[in-house]
């Protein structure tokens, strides 16, 4: 069965963080697979810690930063492997296949990358964002609760 570059891409791109692109190359034995899965179920449950501490749980920001770092490995694999080289993809992921069935990428492949990027870049600037500011609004509470 061959391995295709577009199908892997697109299940990074439009899954991301459900390791559905590892075990679409690897299998469901899948190390890195089940760890970006993992990893986004904490992710969400982190989400709803802080949802209902107001921002205000430890535990809820390193769940969700977790779950934050598979997506934007998700995305991350996506750009890399949909950038490397027809050639290199199918030697490590198709061995052995016919010249007629070589792996082509074509524009579809390069709009997976092209929306990965920009996903990830704009996840990581909102997350970066929140993030901040929920730490410079926990300094201004610390510092009003200590001036009292």
């Amino acid at each position: 069965m061959k391995n295709s570059k577009l199908i892997f891409c697109a299940l990074g791109l439009f899954f991301p963080a459900s390791g559905l692109n590892c075990f679409y190359l690897q299998g469901i034995k899948s190390f890195w697979g089940w760890t970006q899965l993992v990893a986004l179920i904490g992710g969400i449950i982190g989400w709803g810690l802080l949802i209902e501490a107001h921002f205000h749980s430890a535990p809820g920001w390193v769940l969700l930063t977790f779950g934050f770092i598979a997506l934007e490995a998700s995305w991350l694999t996506t750009i890399t492997f949909g950038l490397r080289p027809d050639e290199k993809w199918d030697a490590q992921f198709n061995p052995g296949i016919a010249e007629q069935d070589q792996t082509k990428s074509g524009w579809l492949v390069v709009l997976t990358v092209i929306f990965s990027l920009v996903l990830g870049a704009g996840v990581l600037m909102t997350f970066l964002a929140i993030a901040f500011e929920q730490f410079f609004i926990s300094q201004l509470y610390e510092a009003r609760k200590l001036s009292q």
